[in-house]
C-alpha cells in the first residue's frame, strides 16, 4: 500500500521526545539515569495514596468509576482552588478545569489559541514537551535568551517593536530545563508588555512548590491582577504530577472566561474527562490534610539531593563546566567552559553506565551544543557520587 500522503502535513516535522527516547537507555542494566525529570517514588506518601484509594473506591465507588464532568469533579476544583491560593492564584472551581497532567492543559490551551504560523515565544533553553505541543498547533517560534534571573525580558521588549506575537510559553519558576527562577523585575516587566501588546502569557508551574528557600516569587497570574485587576491574558497551569503523584495523571488549568468553555469543548472531544478515579482519590487525599506534610518532605529531599550533587560536580568536573544553583525544583542545568557536543558526549558517558539530557532538545532554535541537563530527583546519594565519576571518566 501506498502510504505517502496519508498523514498529516502537521507530522512531518514533529520529533519524537528526545527525554522518552533517552529513559530506554536508563533502563539498561548497570545504568545510571540522570535523564528524566522523574519524581522520586522513595518519597510518594503511600499510606496516605493508599488510605485515600480505600475511602474513594468504598465512599464513593458511583463516583469513582463513572463518568464525569467534563472541567473535572466540582469537589476536586473546590480544593484546586484553595491549593492556589495559597501561591497567590485566586481563582474560584468555575476558572480551572481539571486535565490529564499539565502536558495536556498545554495541549488544550494551544489548540485553542494557535492558529497556523502564529508567533509563540519561548526561552532559550525551554520545556522540551512545549516545543512539541507548539509544533503539533503548528505555531511558529521564536526564542529569547535567559541567564541567572530568567527569561530575558528586554530581548523579548526589541522583538515586540517588530513581530505580532500570540503568545509567552515559560516555566518562571524553577525552570525546566535551567532550574532558574525569573526575577521579580521581571516578572512585572513581562506582565506589562503583556497588557501593552496585547499577547498571552502562558505559565507553566509544575516545580513552585519545590523550593529550597523561604523565599517566594509572585505568578505572573497574581501579578497581573495586582497591576491591572484581572488575568484576562494569562493562562496558569499546575499538575499533582510532582507533588503527589505522576501516576494519577491529574494536572490543572485556570483560565479566563472567554478560553475556558472553548478549551472545555476541545477536551469533550479528547477524552470527556480526566480519570474519575484519579480525581476521586486527589480529592480525598486533600480531604486527608496531608499534602502540606508531603511538600516539606519533598522539598528537603530534593534540597539534600541538589546540594549532594551540586558539590560533587564543582568538586570533580568544576574546572570545566559551569553551571547555575537552583533554589528549586529537580534539574541542574551544566554548560561546559570550551565548547562541547554533548550528544557526542553521551556515548562515551553510556559507555560508562550514566545518562543524561544534552542540552540541544530544550532550544526551538541556536542550540547550546555545550549544554546538559541533570536531574538530582531519582538518584540515591550512592549513585550520585558513582554518577558523577562516570562523567569524569567520560571525558
Amino acid at each position: 500500500m501506498n502510504t505517502e500522503g496519508l498523514l498529516a502535513a502537521r507530522m512531518v516535522r514533529l520529533k519524537s521526545s528526545a527525554i522518552r527516547e533517552l529513559l530506554k537507555h536508563s533502563k539498561m542494566e548497570g545504568v545510571i539515569s540522570l535523564a528524566g525529570g522523574i519524581p522520586s517514588s522513595a518519597l510518594f506518601d503511600f499510606d496516605g495514596l493508599r488510605e485515600a484509594t480505600q475511602l474513594a473506591i468504598t465512599e464513593q465507588p458511583e463516583h469513582a468509576f463513572q463518568y464525569g464532568l467534563t472541567e473535572g469533579s466540582y469537589t476536586l476544583r473546590e480544593r484546586i482552588a484553595e491549593l492556589c491560593q495559597e501561591r497567590g492564584v485566586v481563582a474560584s472551581p468555575d476558572d480551572i478545569v481539571v486535565t490529564a497532567g499539565s502536558q495536556q492543559a498545554l495541549d488544550l490551551v494551544m489548540r485553542a489559541v494557535v492558529n497556523p504560523d502564529d508567533i509563540f515565544v519561548v526561552e532559550r533553553p525551554t520545556y522540551l514537551a512545549a516545543l512539541q505541543t507548539l509544533e503539533l498547533a503548528e505555531a511558529r517560534l521564536l526564542s529569547v535568551g535567559s541567564d541567572g534571573d530568567g527569561m530575558i525580558v528586554d530581548e523579548l521588549a526589541e522583538l515586540l517593536k517588530t513581530q505580532k506575537i500570540k503568545g509567552v510559553y515559560l516555566v518562571p519558576t524553577f525552570g525546566n530545563p535551567s532550574g532558574v527562577t525569573l526575577s521579580r523585575a521581571r516578572r512585572e516587566q513581562l506582565v506589562k508588555l503583556a497588557a501593552q501588546y496585547e499577547f498571552l502569557i502562558v505559565e507553566d508551574d509544575p516545580y513552585g512548590e519545590l523550593r529550597f528557600t523561604d523565599e517566594r516569587q509572585p505568578t505572573l497570574f497574581e501579578l497581573s491582577k495586582a497591576l491591572f485587576g484581572h488575568a484576562d491574558n494569562i493562562i496558569y497551569t499546575s499538575t499533582f504530577s510532582k507533588i503527589l503523584a505522576p501516576g494519577l495523571r491529574l494536572g490543572w488549568v485556570i483560565m479566563p472566561d472567554w478560553l475556558l468553555h472553548k478549551v472545555a469543548i476541545i477536551k469533550q472531544a479528547a477524552d470527556l474527562h480526566a480519570s474519575a478515579l484519579s480525581q476521586t482519590i486527589a480529592e480525598y487525599y486533600l480531604g486527608l490534610g496531608r499534602l502540606p506534610k508531603q511538600i516539606e518532605t519533598i522539598r528537603a529531599a530534593y534540597k539534600n539531593k541538589c546540594q549532594i550533587m551540586a558539590g560533587l560536580l564543582e568538586r570533580e568536573l568544576g574546572d570545566v563546566l559551569t553551571f547555575e544553583y537552583p533554589k528549586g525544583g529537580m534539574f541542574l542545568w551544566a554548560r561546559f567552559r570550551e565548547p562541547r557536543n554533548c550528544a557526542e558526549w553521551m556515548k562515551k558517558t553510556l559507555e560508562q553506565g550514566v545518562v543524561f539530557v544534552p542540552g540541544e532538545f530544550f532550544y526551538a532554535d541556536n542550540p547550546d551544543h555545550s549544554t546538559f541537563r541533570l536531574s538530582f530527583a531519582t538518584a540515591t546519594e550512592e549513585q550520585m557520587h558513582e554518577a558523577v565519576a562516570r562523567l569524569k571518566r567520560a571525558l
